[in-house]
């Protein structure tokens, strides 16, 4: 299985990066994005691009891949919706555009967040811009397509956020996740369950098209799923 993961040097897409290297059925792992990882692995060949709205120049470089895990995004905070719209709906929508016409057989997966709108309605801007990038994704001719929406998320590995008020949380919180998540696992996800989930998608594909956090946590359970949502999967 070939792979891309977008917005690798982020805390989830880390976590994926980490998992996927991992894997003994993965071959190739591409991370893209503005700045390479630095990691130093055989499987991994990366690509940095400055305009993620633009991806003709690197389309060369985008096919013959399996999956992408699409784990790039930013807070909402001090944005209005319209430039929080270009960075989120405008980015993961031109990417999942391109690998869409270039990999038809691809696995799409998009970590969205929990609480995302899918009326696109509602009165949370983030919820109704994540809905938006949701809806438009689901509707484009990938062999599958699942939007993964974690809700409060521990890192593991070392792992850490790139958003300073994130990291500032996790101090703090270091020792309350781990009882949290014991004491609601379906709530709490860690970096590791949301990586191996998303590659356990990528395999066997899930019954649900939205995953909420208790979807996540038995995708990661298990990389022997029934196949009930849409098309072919790799392995199948």
């Amino acid at each position: 299985m070939n792979v891309v993961i977008f917005g690798a040097t982020g805390m989830v897409g880390q976590g994926v990066l980490r998992e996927s290297l991992l894997a003994d059925d993965v071959q190739l792992v591409q991370t893209v994005g503005r700045a390479a990882t630095g990691e130093l692995h055989p499987k991994i060949r990366e690509v940095v691009h400055s305009d993620l709205w633009n991806y003709k120049p690197i389309e060369t470089q985008l096919s013959g891949f399996d999956a992408c895990f699409f784990c790039l995004g930013v807070s909402s905070s001090g944005m209005n919706e319209v430039e929080y719209k270009r960075l989120t709906y405008g980015i993961a929508s031109a990417a999942a555009d391109v690998l869409c016409r270039l990999n038809p057989k691809m696995t799409f997966i998009y970590v969205s967040g929990a609480g995302t709108d899918s009326s696109e309605h509602g009165r949370m801007m983030w919820a109704r811009v994540k809905g938006k990038t949701e809806n438009t994704i689901l509707n484009m001719l990938f062999a599958g397509a699942y939007m993964f929406r974690p809700g409060i998320i521990q890192p593991l590995d070392a792992i850490q956020s790139k958003t300073k008020s994130y990291r500032t949380f996790y101090k703090f919180a270091k020792y309350l996740l781990p009882f949290l998540r014991s004491t609601f696992p379906n709530h709490v996800l860690t970096t590791k369950q949301i990586g191996q989930a998303m590659l356990n998608v990528a395999r066997r594909g899930y019954p649900k098209r939205i995953l909420e956090s208790k979807d996540i946590r038995a995708a990661a359970l298990s990389p022997v799923l029934p196949i009930e949502s849409s098309g072919p999967r790799y392995g199948t």
